[in-house]
């Protein structure tokens, strides 16, 4: 344990020695550890404490536990106790989303008041395992399957070379105390989950399941590290600007290995997503012409190039992004409202009320007009996709009612509603869920 903690001062983080970190510090096993690391080798630091009050009468046990701990260790001790419920309702988002927010933004306004160079947190390689698990099951690139990051900016995690089972030894050989989260033995939420079903069925296959994580997550960081200069070089080849649009040269991705990857490294920061570039791709050698939209572009095929263009505010073909705290949004003759409620609330839902989990969406939401060639997941349908074309014929929208038939898109490409017709089955409220977010239509 003390030779991955100092194999990362020395890889990361050699100036440790010389300019105090702000340590995260919840009260668990890890941060407690973390902590202790630091106070053994003479390091300077700080302890931040965030208390949400979530847990009744825990929470502020272990605030006055960490409190003694920085006093027992002479580190500075900061504590906060923001509103994370009245946040998340004002958000638009979960409890556990709103409490990461609120929690780093702290850690970072009290790093630059403290004069700290780093804030620490106790993520070690279990974490950052479960969260390439988590992204695998929800749909991830490479950047999704590199882990946790050691160094992010001001943000580093000294623990990541270490696994949950060396931080329990090392607490143990050290007779280190900390304070238990009950929450962490239920199954509640989706990361414990992976932890308790997961996990130990892979480890089962690879005893050093960890160790081997950690090797090809540096692997897989490095592989993306050099996708991306390739990429970027590459890219300044088929990428001109011409006045105030962007042309991209249409034989260069025509004859490329991997076009629709290519043409996606060039597009995604104008809002494309990766569904649409296959659908891109297919339409080089038609009729010039044909258009794509996202929320603040339009790509159109010309006839040597495609030609990039920023959509105009007043344009009636323009996408719309939903925020996390939007409370209403309106777009053309449609009205939408969103709220958090209590997954188990007595709600009625119809064609015009939908309620999703959360915890299994990723913001900014997409409005837009349906396309050919959308698919999605009927609610009611395990397994089973449906293009969104076949859903209107089933429903004998007549042509000029499918112009105005729009979706919710999630901002990993998925389509979550075929508004005021069905939801899909994928982002729906289960008994694991905690809290729904409800999206009402009025036309």
């Amino acid at each position: 344990m003390l030779d991955s903690f100092l194999t990362f001062i020395n890889q990361h983080t050699p100036d440790l020695k010389q300019q105090p970190t702000l340590l995260a510090v919840s009260g668990g096993i890890d941060s407690v550890v973390m902590a202790h690391l630091f106070h053994n080798q003479g390091l300077p630091a700080a302890i931040a404490h965030c208390n949400f009050g979530l847990r009744e009468g825990e929470s502020d046990g272990d605030e006055a536990f960490v409190r003694t701990l920085a006093a027992r260790y002479n580190f500075p001790f900061f504590l906060a106790r923001p509103d994370v419920k009245s946040y998340a309702k004002s958000a638009s988002v979960s409890t556990q989303m709103a409490a990461r927010e609120l929690r780093y933004e702290w850690f970072e306004k009290i790093r630059q008041e403290s004069g700290c160079k780093w804030v620490a947190t106790a993520h070690h390689a279990n974490d950052s395992l479960e969260t390439v698990l988590l992204n695998l099951a929800r749909g991830t690139g490479i950047a999704g399957l590199t882990g946790i990051a050691p160094v992010n900016g001001n943000l580093i995690r000294p623990l990541l070379y270490s696994n949950r089972a060396e931080v329990s030894r090392y607490a143990a050989e050290n007779g280190i105390q900390w304070r238990e989260d009950r929450t962490n033995e239920t199954d509640d939420y989706h990361r414990n989950r992976v932890r308790h079903n997961v996990i130990p069925v892979l480890s089962e296959l690879n005893p050093s399941l960890e160790r081997t994580f950690n090797a090809s997550a540096e692997r897989l960081r490095a592989a993306n590290a050099l996708l991306e200069a390739y990429l970027q070089q590459w890219k300044a080849e088929v990428f001109r600007r011409d006045g105030g649009n962007i042309r991209i040269a249409i034989a260069e991705i025509a004859k490329a290995s991997e076009p629709a990857f290519r043409l996606w490294a060039i597009l995604q920061e104008y809002g494309f997503q990766y569904s649409q570039m296959h659908g891109i791709v297919a339409s080089l050698d038609r009729i010039p012409g044909k258009q794509f939209f996202s929320p603040t572009h339009v790509l159109l095929i010309d006839r040597e190039d495609f030609v990039l263009k920023t959509l105009s505010k007043t344009s009636e073909y323009a996408d719309v992004l939903i925020h996390r705290n939007d409370k209403t949004l309106d777009w053309q003759d449609l009205k939408l409202t969103l709220r958090i409620v209590p997954a188990g609330s007595s709600l009625h839902f119809d064609r015009t009320t939908i309620a999703i989990d959360p915890d299994l969406i990723q913001f900014p939401l997409t409005l837009r007009r349906w396309q050919q060639g959308d698919i999605f997941q009927p609610f009611g349908m395990k397994g089973k996709s449906k293009k969104v074309s076949d859903l209107l014929i089933d429903h004998k929208i007549d042509r000029f009612e499918k112009g105005n038939i729009a979706v919710l898109v999630n901002a990993g490409g998925e389509i979550i509603w075929v508004v005021g017709i069905r939801a899909d089955e994928r982002f729906k409220i289960t008994s694991a869920s905690s809290e729904a977010l409800v999206i009402s239509l009025s036309s």
